[in-house]
């Protein structure tokens, strides 16, 4: 085939993702466990887990909020 009858290719650019570094920024007592608000290192993403007292790890309670970095939710 000769160039005009090739289709061009559309070049998609890949999703900024990458994996969280949490941090916690503070926490605190409840009924259900330990609500703790953390911020990832990297991107300054936000997000609300719960430490359950049964020491099982802390799960997700909120979505992500972006952070000002312009990254993408990462799941």
């Amino acid at each position: 085939m000769t160039a005009p009858d090739t289709l061009p290719i559309s070049i998609h650019p890949l999703p900024l993702v990458h994996e969280h570094a949490w941090i916690t920024e503070s926490a605190h007592q409840t009924s259900e466990g330990v609500i703790v608000y953390v911020r990832c290192t990297d991107c300054r993403a936000r997000r609300v887990d719960l430490q359950a007292p049964n020491g099982m790890p802390p799960t997700q309670q909120s979505q992500e909020i972006t952070g000002c970095r312009g990254t993408r939710r990462h799941r």
